[in-house]
């Protein structure tokens, strides 16, 4: 085979690898609404913020849940009951690492 034909060939296959692994990390999960139900913090197992406008469309602070299901709340900014849920995650789980 034509050398050049090789390297072109293996230009083409480094272009579609990169695409696929772009496109593997932009995939996510993502709340789309926000229950304004309020938990106890006994039941959630941990926490993380997803912020929009990063793979997301909107802010919102998604609950695991001590059964495994996870729930999208409000964004902690500008929901005191949300921050103190996630206060008493955080303390629960420093308690457990000591």
């Amino acid at each position: 085979m034509d050398p050049k034909v090789c390297v072109l060939l293996l230009l083409l296959f480094g272009v579609i690898l990169k695409c696929l692994l772009f496109a593997a990390e932009v995939a996510q999960d993502c709340c789309l609404r926000v229950a304004q139900q309020r938990l106890p913090a006994r039941r959630i197992q941990s926490y993380k913020v997803q912020e929009a406008g990063r793979g997301c469309d909107i802010s919102a602070t998604v609950v695991q849940m001590k059964g495994g299901k996870h729930l999208c709340l409000p964004h902690p900014e500008g929901h005191l009951w949300v921050q103190r849920v996630m206060k008493m995650v955080d303390q629960r789980e420093e308690n457990q690492q000591q």
